[in-house]
């Protein structure tokens, strides 16, 4: 008798799982793998697709049917309202419900609300105000902007990033308020996001670091522009939410699953009830989320295995490196990697132009690579990751070798 599997969220990770599920009953392995059927529920109008790439959406490169993900799966649209555990039911807000034997949560990350002022929880955001995590999300904000538009991106993270430079390529006026010492702190060290910001500011986008917003300004509805904790107001056509965001578990902690910070899975990627599993942004495994597209393809990749096969591999966790590439007016490619930030007593090999807007950096602790951040050339980024990630000691030759274009081949 084949055994039903039920996805729900059919973003990176649900695809992907179905991807390699449907891959496993192809190949004719083992023979659970031919009896797998696998339904994917998503709650976005949208086919699945790559949300990595909406950046490119909006800066209007690219159309949404580019950036869409192949899906061998069906996928049944419609919000989820609460898991049945005992009778293994998942029950739809159509009234529907599908049963299963396996169920695999993929539900993803919400974005972050900041506690501003003129922004009340669960009341839907004014007009005018954007988060920027959805395909709908993407084209509500390519809708709105407009030449000369005066557009606040809040945070200067990743995503941040990203969109005020899509904004600036689509003629707004952007200024970015990131309460952090540096854009993207969490992946680059000072002289990166340095450099970063010249990038952002040769588009003509303006950046302010250790800058708080306090509030939203906003007439009959609509925002017209927010305050900032010095009392300085910026006027604003739009303002674009880019705070970070939060591992979406209430479905699971409806459902009496272990939760921390995201659901938490061993390493079969089984939460606390054995027939149900949990992968991608959502889930926590020994005590890290990731909220990475890597890692998101990793677990897939290992649960796909797991339960195409009695013997499938254990998820040990993930080295991810991340990567952006943003093309366009003076594209903007970087990669960090492990611990850019070194620690007493480790060797570190920088390599600097601010002419070309290039930067790279190697930390080296005990004869082995752990992290680096590269910007505007990645032609090393191959070798240095492979060094990384094996965690040998690295050949006696000199450190400045790792940055040169063979990588030290």
């Amino acid at each position: 008798m084949g055994s039903q599997i039920v996805v729900i969220g059919a973003g990176t990770a649900g695809v992907r799982l179905a991807q390699q599920l449907a891959l496993a009953s192809a190949a004719g392995g083992a023979a659970p793998a031919s009896g797998l059927a696998v339904t994917l529920l998503g709650d976005e109008r949208h086919a699945p697709y790559n949300r990595v790439l909406l950046a490119e959406v909006l800066a209007g490169r690219y159309g949404p049917e580019v950036i869409a993900l192949p899906s061998p799966a069906p996928v049944r649209r419609g919000r989820v309202e609460r898991i049945d555990r005992e009778g293994r039911f998942v029950h739809c807000a159509d009234g529907g419900r599908v049963a299963y034997d396996k169920l695999v949560l993929a539900t993803g990350s919400n974005p972050v609300l900041p506690p501003l002022r003129g922004l009340a929880p669960g009341a839907g955001l004014p007009d005018g105000v954007h988060a920027f995590r959805t395909m709908d999300d993407c084209l509500a904000l390519s809708q709105a902007v407009r030449e000369g538009s005066r557009a606040v991106v809040i945070g200067g993270g990743l995503l941040g990033v990203s969109a005020a430079r899509a904004l600036a390529e689509r003629g707004a006026q952007v200024v970015v308020a990131q309460q952090g010492e540096r854009l993207m702190e969490r992946q680059l060290d000072a002289t990166a996001g340095d450099l970063v910001q010249r990038h952002l500011s040769g588009l003509g986008v303006e950046v302010h670091t250790e800058c708080r917003v306090r509030g939203l300004i906003t007439q009959d509805g609509a925002v017209t522009g927010v305050t900032l904790a010095d009392g300085y107001a910026l006027g604003a056509d739009l303002v674009v939410l880019a705070c970070g965001v939060r591992p979406r578990v209430g479905l699971a902690q409806a459902a009496g699953l272990d939760v921390r910070r995201g659901i938490v899975v061993d390493d079969e990627l089984r939460t606390s009830d054995p027939h149900i599993h949990a992968i991608g942004d959502c889930a926590e495994h020994d005590g890290t989320v990731y909220g990475l597209a890597a890692p998101a393809v990793e677990q897939a990749d290992a649960l796909a295995e797991s339960l195409a096969r009695t013997d499938g591999p254990r998820y040990t966790g993930t080295r991810a490196l991340t990567r952006l590439t943003l093309n366009g007016t003076g594209p903007l490619d970087l990669a960090t990697f492990g611990e850019s930030d070194p620690l007493p007593g480790d060797d570190v090999v920088r390599l600097a132009d601010a002419t070309r807007g290039t930067y790279r950096q190697v930390v080296v602790r005990d004869d082995r690579l752990v992290g680096g951040v590269l910007l505007g050339e990645l032609g090393t980024v191959g070798a240095l990751a492979r060094a990384w990630e094996a965690a040998e000691p690295l050949p006696e030759a000199p450190l400045l070798h790792l940055l040169t274009p063979d990588g030290g081949s």
